[in-house]
């Protein structure tokens, strides 16, 4: 399959997921089940960003393997505005899956709503812009 190609099928995908995460981000109150529904629909988008941005980065010649690769080739390339947010959303993404510890599930929360949502919508507007 032509490269380019596949990107921006990965991004229509990563796009639907988005839209939900910014739907979800943009609530007001959350009980138990709509905050449990956040950090599932983070833990989903978050993977379809990398995965585009890795196929994106491919359809460019350069090959990420990992999504740590992707996400540093990602700042290197002037894709990731913020590289630190983006290691910490990896590194913390199956601590934000144990919802059923109210502790950790207010953390996540506020981590989603206050640093991640922002550098998820930085990259979907930088490969938007790219189709």
């Amino acid at each position: 399959m032509n490269k380019s190609i596949r990107w921006r099928q990965r991004y229509n995908n990563f796009e639907k997921a988005f839209i939900r995460l910014t739907n979800a981000v943009n609530k007001d109150e959350y009980d138990q089940l709509s905050e449990a529904g956040l950090i599932k629909t983070f833990e989903f988008t978050f993977e379809l960003a990398w995965k585009t941005l890795k196929d994106y980065l491919e359809s460019k010649g350069i090959i990420a393997k990992f999504s740590r690769d992707a996400i540093k080739l990602s700042f290197q390339n002037s894709i990731i505005e913020d590289g630190e947010v983006w290691i910490d959303m990896l590194e913390k993404r199956d601590l934000l899956s144990h919802v059923y510890d109210d502790k950790i599930s207010d953390n996540a929360l506020n981590y989603i709503k206050n640093n991640y949502f922002e550098a998820i919508k930085q990259v979907f507007d930088f490969l938007k812009g790219e189709l």
